[in-house]
């Protein structure tokens, strides 16, 4: 997850990984604990630095597991909050022959400027100069880009399958590192940026994306995907359920209050 979403900026303690991208996704500015870190109370002070050196908030990307406790407790006493609470789903690939064909769905290797419009339309914030940062981390990885028409030939919805090669699944269910190619069996790919313009929900259209772009995965040897998913959003886990995803894990954002100077006279 952390490879199909590259952010521009990096820094590995070792233990955790702290990701800058100008502000663009909480995601791609977040803390990755990778692992527990010696000293969690000094860590999160390293941290702080660092991020307000770039002048960004401090947020850290937490999952749902035991090890997570020591940091948590740091937090707690800081007084971050705990926001955006997402499910991480996955499947396992199925052949090629066994999948729908999703009539009409373009696929490219790099998201035009159709697609950009209205991904960032539906899930964007800012302008043109965030906008370019999120393409640098879209394209930072090798990726398949779907869109759909309505009848207008208007675009009315998108999706991305992020691919990311040198990483396989072990019969387990881990992911590990290893010399996984384009096409080996037990890569897998990663579902993002699911978008729907407003005016054309519950048509179909995020169905022929998320078909589609799971056909394109088969083709190409994968050995399944993941998608992330908003807890709130019972609609789109509706979707994916339907679709054969279930939840494998979970996670949320705490982020540090905003400082605000003292006022009056």
């Amino acid at each position: 997850m952390d490879a199909a979403w590259p952010a521009p900026e990096r820094h590995d303690t070792g233990a955790w990984v702290l990701r800058a991208a100008r502000g663009v996704t909480q995601r791609a500015n977040s803390v990755w604990p990778r692992v527990p870190a010696a000293d969690a109370a000094a860590a999160v002070r390293d941290a702080a630095s660092w991020y307000r050196q770039r002048r960004l908030p401090v947020i850290y990307q937490i999952f749902d597991h035991d090890d997570a406790a020591p940091l948590n407790a740091v937090l707690d006493t800081l007084g971050y909050t705990r926001q955006s609470e997402t499910l991480v789903m996955s499947r396992r690939a199925e052949p090629r022959d066994s999948l729908p064909v999703s009539a009409g769905v373009e696929i490219s290797e790099r998201p035009s400027a159709e697609w950009l419009e209205l991904w960032w339309s539906v899930d964007g914030r800012g302008g043109a100069a965030e906008l370019e940062t999120a393409r640098a981390i879209l394209t930072g990885c090798p990726a398949l880009y779907a869109l759909v028409r309505d009848d207008d030939g208007g675009p009315a919805a998108v999706g991305r399958l992020a691919v990311v090669h040198g990483w396989s699944v072990d019969p387990g269910g881990a992911a590990v590192p290893g010399a996984a190619v384009p096409g080996a069996a037990g890569s897998w790919g990663g579902l993002y940026c699911m978008a729907t313009r407003p005016d054309a929900r519950r048509r179909g259209y995020a169905t022929r994306i998320q078909q589609a772009l799971v056909r394109a995965g088969a083709e190409r040897g994968l050995a399944g995907y993941w998608l992330l998913v908003m807890a709130s959003n019972s609609v789109a886990r509706e979707l994916y359920t339907r679709a054969g995803f279930g939840e494998v894990s979970r996670y949320c954002y705490r982020q540090e209050r905003p400082r605000r100077a003292l006022t009056g006279c």
